[in-house]
């Protein structure tokens, strides 16, 4: 299979794209065509356990690797020493007609496990496929999951180095402590004086300059990303759509062939958009509803068509998804665009040079058939911990209740009854002070004392990826202006 630029200027193979992160003329890559998932193939799914059903769906997009590869680094990824729970993306049962798929049994507790514990080895693969010897620099934005996610799956990775920027202020104690803790010769993390966006931007204008890639090269190295713009971050997470279908219907929850909504907390976009691509392959789902923090520039844009960054950015409970740039929205406008990727180009250079676009009504409704979008503010947030916990005992982080809050309201808007799972993305143990706010606790607590309160509190067991942080010495503290991203790149490997 071959990969487009969704700006429209190039057409690669998967481990071009994976190697490389970025097209040429800053697009993202995007599969030539969805391949089919024939639904005697889905209801084979149940019957598997997850590497079964990963090697199944990656193979339709990683066609210049060999079956022996994908299920090798499949297995090296989730393995039973990777992740602590044996379904690793387990679907449980909340109510009659809710399930939450968990993303957060892999070692930094996060979705962002599910691809990035994966990433590496098609990286190392891709390298050993396109005759590249150079050093790949990893280079990664966080929000706060992807950051540390990136630095457990390439710590110590032959041939590879891995720097994460992440926003001075805008991550959780646990969240920032994960990252700076990170041991490995070959992990280095950066706080950025900004927010997300700043960070993400700055990393996004480093692949860009032809000078600083220049530079690296003279250095030995060659740029890649982790984020979820990097193709090998996106296919993996289509599995666990196909994954929890399989459960549901594992579980007789749901009939072959019966639709499901799944309800997916969103900031850079990527976690919904695998969805999207499951659909088209073929997997039964009805609405893709996209739960927005108080950064609504998502929720907006699918009411409105318009998508702009001239808005007040809000630091909240569930900093993942403070973000006013969602990158990977452009994958969808490429669809949204009949795959025209000049039309693409010009809503990127809007966005860029005016912090605007408008993609018009008809494209507004032909998203609208798939994706449903609203928001929860922090008040919002704690109200569905709280009351996801007392009627079904299931502790939810904030991520995962914005989700929750908005599932809500999509049924009572449009009284749709269909079977939904609420994609739950993180351990409620990372962000353990904010939980506990939603049963009365104080605002203003240690974090690891907030995790025994609510160990004590629920009886659910603090991770010991969170328990033995207290203990790990901080290794990174370098701080840098967002104007200097390169410089503190250059300066970290001199």
């Amino acid at each position: 299979m071959s990969f487009f630029s969704t700006r429209g200027e190039s057409c690669v193979t998967a481990s071009q794209a994976i190697l490389r992160g970025i097209a040429p003329d800053g697009g993202l890559y995007v599969p030539a065509m969805f391949p089919g998932v024939r639904p005697e193939r889905l209801t084979s799914l149940p019957e598997m356990n997850y590497e079964q059903r990963a090697v199944n769906i990656l193979k339709h997009f990683l066609e210049d690797f060999s079956l022996r590869e994908i299920e090798d680094a499949v297995h090296a990824a989730y393995g039973p020493d990777r992740f602590t729970h044996p379904d690793v993306a387990p679907v449980k049962k909340l109510d009659s007609a809710t399930w939450a798929l968990e993303l957060f049994h892999g070692p930094t507790l996060a979705f962002k496990d599910m691809a990035l514990q994966l990433l590496p080895h098609l990286l190392k693969l891709s390298a050993e496929k396109n005759g590249e010897d150079r050093e790949i620099c990893i280079l990664v934005a966080t929000s706060g999951d992807t950051g540390k996610a990136a630095l457990e799956g390439f710590r110590d990775v032959p041939g590879t180095s891995c720097t994460v920027f992440y926003p001075l202020d805008g991550v959780s104690d646990v969240q920032k402590l994960q990252m700076v803790t990170t041991g490995g010769s070959n992990t280095r993390v950066i706080a950025v004086r900004g927010n997300f966006d700043d960070a993400q931007t700055g990393v996004k204008e480093l692949f860009g300059s032809e000078e600083f890639r220049e530079e690296m090269s003279r250095k030995g190295k060659t740029l890649s990303s982790a984020n979820s713009i990097n193709l090998g971050r996106l296919v993996p997470q289509v599995v666990y759509y196909f994954s929890a279908y399989a459960e549901l219907l594992k579980q007789h929850a749901v009939a072959p062939g019966e639709a499901v909504n799944f309800c997916v907390p969103t900031g850079n976009f990527g976690d919904i958009l695998a969805g999207y691509y499951a659909r088209n392959m073929g997997l039964p789902v009805n609405k893709l509803i996209c739960a927005s923090n108080r950064n609504n520039v998502l929720s907006d844009f699918f009411r409105s068509g318009i998508y702009s960054t001239h808005r007040t950015f809000f630091k909240t409970i569930s900093p993942s998804m403070d973000i006013l740039v969602s990158s990977n929205l452009e994958r969808l406008l490429y669809e949204a665009a009949d795959r025209d990727g000049e039309l693409v180009r010009t809503w990127m250079t809007q966005l860029k040079e005016c912090g605007s676009y408008s993609v018009g009504d008809q494209r507004r409704e032909w998203m609208a058939d798939v994706f449903w979008a609203d928001c929860a503010d922090n008040k919002d947030t704690l109200a569905e911990i709280r009351k996801r916990w007392e009627q079904d005992r299931y502790l939810m982080d904030p991520h995962t209740a914005v989700a929750g809050h908005v599932l809500r309201e999509y049924r009572n808007a449009t009284s749709d009854d269909t079977p939904a799972v609420i994609v739950s993305t993180a351990s409620p143990y990372k962000f353990a002070a904010d939980v506990l706010r939603a049963f009365g606790g104080d605002t203003v607590r240690d974090p690891f004392e907030a995790g025994a309160e609510l160990e004590r509190m629920t009886g659910l067991p603090m991770p010991e990826q969170v328990r033995r942080l207290r203990e790990l010495p901080v290794r990174h503290t370098a701080t840098c202006d967002r104007d200097k991203m390169g410089a503190a790149v250059l300066d970290a490997f001199a």
